[in-house]
Formats: C-alpha cells, structure tokens, sequence
C-alpha cells in the first residue's frame, strides 16, 4: 500500500502560526520585470545565454535547532522558513539572479505548495512555462532540520506524485523549451524523461552538465552524454572502482575521462575544503608534452595553493600527459579551487551551497569564464549562500560581494 501524502490542508495554517516564519511574497508581473531589469543592467534578457534546466523542486521546511534532537525528545526551533527548494529549482534560480536567462521543465500539482513553487521561480526570473501541473497528487516537500551547534543539516523529502514521465512533456513543449538553448543541466531526478530531454540536447549539439550528487536511477545513461559533470567527493570513486578499482579521487578522475569521452571536464566538489576540476585538452594530445602522475600532481598542486586566503583562490597545472597507474592517461590539466573561509559566527545553513556552486558554473560556462576566474567565483556564490537560512540564500550578480570575481 503507497502513502499519499499533501501539505496543502497545512501551509496556509502552518506559514501563519507563527511570526517567526517567512516565504517568499508573490511580485506581480510588473515587480518581476523590474528585477530582471536591475539584475542584468547592461545586458538585455533576451541577449543574455539561455539555459535550460530539468529535474527537481519542492518545498523546504526549514527549521534551525540548538543541537540536534536525541530519540524521543520534543526540542524547540530557533527559526522557522518556508521557501522553495530542489537540485534543479535552486541551481536555476542561482543561474537567473547571476543574469542568464533561466528555463525550468519539472513537475508541480495544483495544490498550495504547487503554486507557490511556481510563483517563487518566476519571481525570481526563471520561466516556468514548460512544467507540467498535475490536477490531482502532491508537489515535493522536504522537511530541513538545520542543527545550530554542528552548522549541519537533516533532509526528510517527500517525492512529489504522480512523477513526471515522458507522456507529460509534449513534443512542441520540448522543442520551443530548447530554442536558442547555449547549455543544458539535469540534476539526475525523473530520469525517464530526463533522457528524452538529453537525447535531444545531443541530438541539437548542445552541451548538457549532469548534477552527479549521488547514484540515482538513470546517472549511467545520462552521464554517457555530458560534457560537464559536477559531483560530490564520494561519487567519482565509488563510480570508477567499480570500473577500474580507482584508488583515489584523482586517479577516479582520470578512469572517468576514459570511460565517457565526451566529458570535457569533471569538478568534484569539497565542502569547505573547495573543489578540484580537471580539464580534458584534445588539442594538445598529439603534442608532447610531460606525463606525470596524477596524485603526484595533485599534491604539489595542493602545496602551491594558498590556504592562507580567506578568499576564494585558484591554481592549476600546465597542460600535461596526467597518468594514472593501471588505469591509462589523459591529456589535460589539473586545478585546485579553495573555499571561502567563513568565520563560524557567519555561518549559518550549508543548504543549497553546491546547488548555488552549481549555478555559478552554468553563469561560467555560458560567459565563457575560464576555469581559473569560474571556479573561485562559483565558490564565493556558495558561501554568500551559507552565510542565511535555506537554499534560495544566493546572490545577485550586482551583490558587491561578488564584484572581485567578474573580471
């Protein structure tokens, strides 16, 4: 027997409980354009890159805590917000504050939580107007326990239902979706029709970044794909050991490369302990050039970069012939991007930083930033992000935070 489960009865009641809770107010159409014309200042929405986004959002109910609750214990939160949420709804809506032209395919129902996801995407710039409504299920919520004492977070989702599957997205849909599309990302969720999504991206010629967070149903099919792959420290390795018994991160990354040729380049995301991305170079393949093993690189990488910085930092290789033993070689280069040191009375939620991370890389790729300059910018957007409560904590791209990382 499946539990169907709806928040709607409980929303209006719940978010006016208390005044401690907030969510995000409706704008009126006007208000909207307002924004988008603040935000992108100099550069109209219809010369800004498009990018097209498919896979989750919902609902988070966020709540902080002094420490994380023992078994049977009844504790009081210290805040309470209602905001939008999801993989692909919050990189999108990252990706539309930082001026691009921000597209979303997903799957809400008409209850309370279903319009609100909706409204809060457009009011934020992102164009819903290729979801799929559903009259009757539930739209996705999650409930976020974020512990005070830890700076960590607890998430208990709720899938929406019914889910989205290939007969909701019209072929006319699809096709206007992907007109004047620079770049696509798939954050792994409703893979059936995520692969109908991608298999057209291919078919157009157009690059498509897969949001690896963790393994989930359809990541092989749409990882053979991609031109970008983004992920979590664990996925490369538990990936490619099962491939080649890759015994480190950057050994993963060189069994990755050769395994999905189309890739032109893997970040692997750390935490507070930043990012490490490498890069495939098919032109200088046939060039000699030096071959080096690749965890050897790694540390002399890691003795260069500058930890002393409180600020997001950068360095990389030259390009080289990286080698890792027993699983081959890849030509290309190697960089090591630092975090943001955040003061510990800054830091406030880690929700959505790698969704943040994310849509900085999409701002990135389609402004042709190269590695060196993407990268500690994408990790200053995802630390503004942790310095407030919930995933959508993301700036602006006039925010003055931001400004050292443009040029």
């Amino acid at each position: 027997m499946v539990a169907t489960f709806s928040t709607s009865f409980m929303l209006p009641s719940f978010i006016s409980a208390s005044s401690r809770i907030s969510f995000t107010p409706v704008t009126t159409t006007e208000s909207v354009q307002r924004f988008r014309t603040k935000m992108l200042s100099s550069v109209t929405q219809t010369e800004s890159p498009i990018v097209l986004g498919f896979g989750g959002v919902g609902v988070d109910l966020l709540a902080t805590v002094a420490t994380f609750p023992n078994p049977d214990d009844k504790i009081r939160s210290t805040n309470l917000k209602v905001q939008g949420g999801g993989n692909a709804g919050n990189a999108l809506t990252c990706a539309a504050r930082l001026g691009l032209n921000a597209r979303l395919i997903s799957k809400v129902v008409n209850d309370a939580q279903g319009k609100g996801i909706l409204e809060e995407l457009k009011a934020d710039g992102v164009d819903v107007s290729f979801f799929a409504v559903s009259k009757e299920g539930n739209s996705p919520f999650t409930y976020v326990i974020v512990d005070n004492e830890t700076k960590t977070r607890t998430c208990i989702h709720t899938p929406g239902s019914p889910p989205m599957i290939p007969e909701d997205l019209s072929n006319s849909t699809l096709l206007a979706a992907m007109a004047g599309v620079k770049l696509v990302y798939f954050d792994v969720r409703l893979p059936e029709t995520a692969l109908v999504v991608a298999h057209e991206a291919n078919r157009r010629k157009i690059p498509i970044l897969i949001d690896a967070e963790r393994p989930r149903e359809g990541l092989d099919d749409l990882l053979k794909l991609s031109d970008y792959v983004v992920c979590s420290a664990k996925l490369p390795q538990a990936y490619a050991y099962t491939w080649t018994g890759a015994p480190s991160v950057s050994t993963a990354l060189i069994s990755m490369m050769l395994r999905l040729p189309k890739l032109k380049f893997v970040i692997v995301t750390l935490g507070a302990d930043g990012c490490i991305m490498l890069e495939r170079n098919i032109a200088a393949e046939n060039v000699e050039a030096e071959e080096m093993d690749v965890d050897d690189l790694l540390e002399i990488l890691k003795r260069k970069s500058n930890t002393h910085s409180s600020s997001p930092t950068c360095i990389s290789s030259d390009v080289t012939r990286l080698q890792a033993k027993g699983i081959g070689t890849v030509c290309g280069k190697l960089f090591i991007g630092t975090a943001e040191k955040i003061p510990q009375s800054e830091l406030v939620d880690t929700t959505g930083a790698a969704d943040s991370f994310i849509g900085a890389v999409l701002y990135g790729i389609c402004t042709n930033k190269p590695p060196e300059k993407m990268l500690p910018f994408a990790a200053q957007v995802a630390a503004i992000t942790c310095r407030a409560l919930g995933a959508r904590a993301g700036p602006h791209l006039t925010d003055p935070r931001l400004a050292p990382f443009l040029y």
